[in-house]
């Protein structure tokens, strides 16, 4: 791995398949090296995949296959910006749909308990925007489970059009 950054991700024993799943999914993904643990640990046996390079949207990361001592919290997770209700519904049901679970404001969980933020740059832009606007985006937001870029853009219509702006 080189670059300035690598995110290491803890998987029970199924670093690969995660990665394989995520590059088949996301843009910019791919999967490398596979590393194999030389010797006996207390998370795997000698010759079983121990550490997974891949890159996810073009951020570097390796999954390490550490056994259960460790578990996924969604004080992590990994935020996905989309720009259509196409590709949010894309990514968000892959995620689900393949043993994953869905959640609040966006957020779903994939089966290996990693938390991904499937999040519309509408969103995104209406909370940098502040104000009314960011809270008829953010009041919306906080009734969905999977994000509704026609419902954001509507409740940030509506606030503009209440404060007579067009931003």
């Amino acid at each position: 791995m080189t670059g300035p950054l690598t995110i290491c991700i803890w998987y029970e024993k199924d670093a690969e398949e995660a990665a394989n799943f995520y590059a088949s999914l996301f843009p910019d993904t791919a999967v490398g090296h596979v590393g194999r643990a030389p010797a006996d640990n207390p998370g795997s046996k000698a010759g079983d995949v121990l550490t997974v390079e891949f890159t996810v949207m073009g951020t570097q990361c390796m999954g390490l296959n550490g056994g259960t001592y460790f578990k996924q919290s969604e004080a992590f997770s990994m935020i996905v910006p989309t720009t259509t209700q196409e590709e949010t519904d894309r990514y968000w049901n892959a995620i689900v749909g393949n043993g994953g679970q869905a959640s609040e404001c966006g957020w779903c969980k994939d089966k290996w308990g990693v938390s991904w933020q499937i999040t519309p740059v509408q969103l995104t832009d209406a909370m940098r925007e502040g104000g009314a606007v960011a809270k008829a985006a953010f009041e919306e937001m906080m009734t969905m489970q999977k994000l509704d870029v026609a419902r954001i853009e509507a409740a940030v219509g509506r606030a503009r059009a209440q404060a007579g702006t067009n931003a």
